[in-house]
């Protein structure tokens, strides 16, 4: 095997860490270096490389690896010197220290590179070290990948980048599908799912996220979902796989976390894939059982398969890629392909091993070894070196710091011939602005932000939810009290008619279980509400009013209705009075309903909030959308041209709520929202102004088709539950999102869904809060952590740090 900068060494001796500080490399010697870590496998001559009988697959038990196993305890020894480190300190010390940490910013002054983060520098460095794209693709004119795990998209602008560039592939038929865990799917949430949706928003047809509209790839349906989408593409010639999960609790153990990813991964790329095509699939550590027996397979089905670790991708984490090229097609695995999909899931762990390690050839094994003890040797070194850096940096290492970094840089942009790309040959070159660039300051674009060391996050998880809360930036806001300003100016300026109702169309898939994610709210603070609802001493169907905060009365919402009647009709005196339906009850409203003034109400109930055991659905539950959209539907129908409409919201978390928000957007000429409600009920009022019939008209049938969908599936739900075949399914949208991420609606939902969430968890939390000291706030946090009203052209974060 490839050997080209790692020693051999007897099979039983583990590496020792030095702590005596390295001996110096001279600059070039240090950069080839950091461009060659790589190792790949040689198959012997004598052909015994061969694929275990099927009837051995996935039915013994795993084995754990001896030798290897020493080495991750060896690794993991020299990892835990870092749980007393600050996160945020940590990681602005190994930035300085990372040879490469000046690459991104180099290329993207150069090259003008769509989405540049560390992982566009990672695949662009793979696409320049490994023939991936098959020859026969490009003497056919005519490319076709599929990225797997592929949020926020970086893989595929990489390769658009590298295609438009290069003088071999410039002309090429590029066609491309993805997939990801869908940012907009309410369930989807945790440390697995990745917000940012730069590419997504403006790409949207070319992300396929399944019958269940999950995204899901450790399901067995999607799966075959995903096959069949692809299956018009007349071959494959390359699969990604760039996935992982939120590891930060449970650091030790990252590779046996994933282990059924990569199973699902790789299953998926045997079964897609073309023969002469090409995989690459981010790992980590490869000691586990399931690593090896993965690495076995991959070298049985491809004719070379390398371990990589791009120069970019930081030197003291565990991450590498293997490299599989030219594929030899799935007949050859036919019958163990089809058993890898019968046993495929996220459950891989809990089952039996792939095969067993007795029936792996030891020149394999030793090879395996040979490939992890020179990972091994290179993040230790690493980790050592930052170690002993950030006790003590002189001027003299920071100085030749600084300059291999500035000829890393310029190696890269050499060494793979970056070059220019006009934004029209970018990936994405559409208008519609994504939700991320909407929450970029809160919501994080992929994994959870660490803060503090790995001992206080791991002592903070000890914690109740109340202590978390009480720790968290969100505190000092959650303290303050509701004012009568705090949403003035939101207000969505109407009829919309740059919307499309003919290209509508409703999408049903797995009901929601729990609202974990929503694109229309900071994650984190929907994470603390989520944290809170689990708290059975508290009945979210009554909580207590706070005295101090402001009350808003049914007077003046409905002067400010008649007020913004008057406006819009043009004065005062063509005005007249204007009907304005309310959904509320009589015992708030009625007192209203006699007194004279410009606007006749009319009161219809309202939808009624979810049962208890709802909580965690929010504004999800579906028989309250139905409701929802029941109200706005009649309101729909029985309003005149000016009238108004006062409609009661528990939150628009949901695709489905948020588009109902829309549609009234559409409707009348402003729409704006009243926190806390009159009523004292959590939630917001939306005062809706100047309706506008034409605009109606147009949105009517559609809606009623909705309405009859969400019937429908309501009851099939109700039948298949009382027969225990499970739920069926929801409608979990039914406005496009490319449509509700234009114009202000997102800053809209954001603001008020933060403002009902707030009011929530301040009813709870005010008590402990108010005894709470108040060294814990700090002026930053005082300033609410987050901004509610970010401005559209707010430039996106790296994810470089990742």
């Amino acid at each position: 095997m490839s050997s080209s900068n790692g020693a051999r060494r007897k099979a039983n001796k583990l590496p020792q860490s030095n702590n005596d500080e390295a001996p110096h490399l001279d600059t070039p010697a240090e950069i080839q270096s950091l461009f060659g870590k790589v190792r790949a496998y040689v198959k012997p001559s004598g052909g015994e490389w061969v694929i275990p009988n099927m009837s051995d697959a996935l039915t013994h038990q795993a084995e754990e690896h001896q030798r290897l196993q020493e080495l991750k305890a060896s690794l993991n020894a020299v990892k835990n010197q870092l749980s007393d480190k600050d996160m945020q300190v940590w990681h602005q010390h190994t930035n300085l220290t990372n040879r490469a940490g000046k690459v991104i910013a180099a290329v993207r002054s150069t090259a003008n590179a769509e989405i540049c983060t560390q992982a566009w520098c990672k695949f662009y460095e793979i696409l320049g070290s490994f023939n991936l794209l098959p020859e026969k693709a490009l003497w056919n004119g005519e490319l076709n990948t599929v990225h797997l795990c592929e949020a926020p998209g970086a893989f595929i602008t990489a390769l658009n980048h590298h295609i438009k560039t290069s003088e071999a592939t410039r002309y090429c038929d590029w066609c491309w599908v993805a997939n990801t865990l869908n940012p907009y799917h309410e369930a989807n949430g945790g440390g697995k799912t990745i917000a940012d949706d730069r590419l997504i928003a403006n790409t949207l047809p070319w992300w396929f996220f399944g019958s269940d509209n999950t995204g899901d790839i450790m399901v067995q349906k999607y799966l075959l979902d995903l096959h069949k989408f692809v299956s018009n593409m007349h071959f494959v010639d390359l699969v990604t796989a760039d996935g992982s999960f939120d590891c930060q609790e449970n650091p030790d153990e990252q590779e046996a976390l994933v282990a059924s990813l990569h199973y699902c991964e790789a299953t998926a790329a045997l079964l897609l894939l073309s023969p002469g095509g090409s995989f690459v699939l981010k790992m980590f550590t490869l000691y586990e059982h399931s690593s090896v027996c993965l690495l076995y397979l991959l070298n049985c089905c491809f004719h070379s398969v390398n371990v990589f670790k791009p120069a970019t991708s930081k030197a003291g984490n565990s991450e590498v890629y293997v490299v599989c090229l030219n594929y030899n097609g799935k007949e050859a695995l036919r019958p163990l392909l089809s058993k890898l999909i019968r046993h495929y899931g996220a459950d891989l762990s809990d089952r039996e091993a792939l095969f067993p390690i007795s029936l792996l050839p030891e020149s394999f094994l030793e090879q395996h070894e040979e490939v992890c003890f020179y990972f091994h040797t290179l993040q230790v070194k690493t980790i050592t070196e930052n170690l002993q850096l950030f006790q003590k940096m002189s001027a003299e290492q920071r100085q030749q710091l600084e300059h291999v970094r500035d000829c890393v840089a310029q190696e890269y942009l050499q060494r793979f011939q970056v070059s220019f790309l006009p934004r029209r040959q970018w990936v994405s070159r559409g208008s519609v602005r994504p939700a991320c660039s909407m929450v970029s300051a809160g919501r994080p674009t992929g994994q959870r932000r660490q803060t503090g060391s790995f001992n206080e996050r791991r002592e903070l998880q000890t914690l109740s939810w109340r202590e978390r809360v009480k720790r968290s930036c969100h505190a000092a806001w959650m303290q303050t009290h509701c004012t009568e300003d705090r949403e003035t100016g939101c207000i969505l300026e109407g009829p919309l008619s740059s919307c499309s109702v003919d290209s509508w169309y409703v999408v049903i898939g797995a009901a929601l279980l729990a609202v974990r994610n929503s694109p229309f709210c900071e994650g984190e603070l929907l994470n603390h509400l989520n944290e809170a609802l689990t708290d059975t001493a508290v009945d979210w169907t009554c909580l207590p009013r706070c005295d101090s905060c402001h009350v808003t009365s049914t007077a003046s919402v409905l002067s400010e209705a008649a007020g913004l009647c008057a406006l819009q009709a043009g004065s005062v005196e063509k005005a007249g009075k204007k009907q304005c339906v309310v959904f509320g009850s009589n015992s708030v409203w009625s007192a209203c309903q006699s007194q004279d003034g410009d606007l006749v109400l009319t009161l219809r109930a309202e939808p009624s909030f979810p049962q208890r055991s709802c909580n965690s659905l929010h504004d999800g539950a579906p028989l309250y959308q139905q409701q929802l959209l029941d109200c706005v539907i009649d309101s729909l129908q029985m309003l005149s041209s000016g009238d108004a409409l006062l409609l009661p919201v528990l939150s628009a978390l949901t695709r489905v709520t948020a588009a109902v928000v829309f549609c009234l957007h559409v409707c009348f000429c402003s729409v704006s929202f009243k926190c806390p409600r009159p009523s004292g009920v959590v939630g917001a009022l939306l005062v809706c102004v100047g309706f506008c019939p034409k605009a109606a008209a147009r949105m009517l049938p559609f809606l009623t088709d909705v309405q009859r969908s969400m019937s429908e599936t309501l009851k099939q739900d109700e039948a298949l539950s009382k027969s225990r075949l499970g739920g069926s399914g929801q409608v979990l949208q039914f406005v496009p999102m490319e449509e509700m991420l234009n114009g202000g609606l997102m800053e809209f939902l954001w603001t008020m869904n933060s403002e009902i969430i707030h009011q929530k968890l301040h009813l709870v939390m005010e008590p402990q809060l108010q005894h709470s000291e108040p060294s814990v706030f700090t002026k930053t946090s005082q300033k609410r952590c987050y901004n509610l009203a970010i401005s559209s052209d707010r430039t996106h974060r790296s994810m470089s740090h990742f």
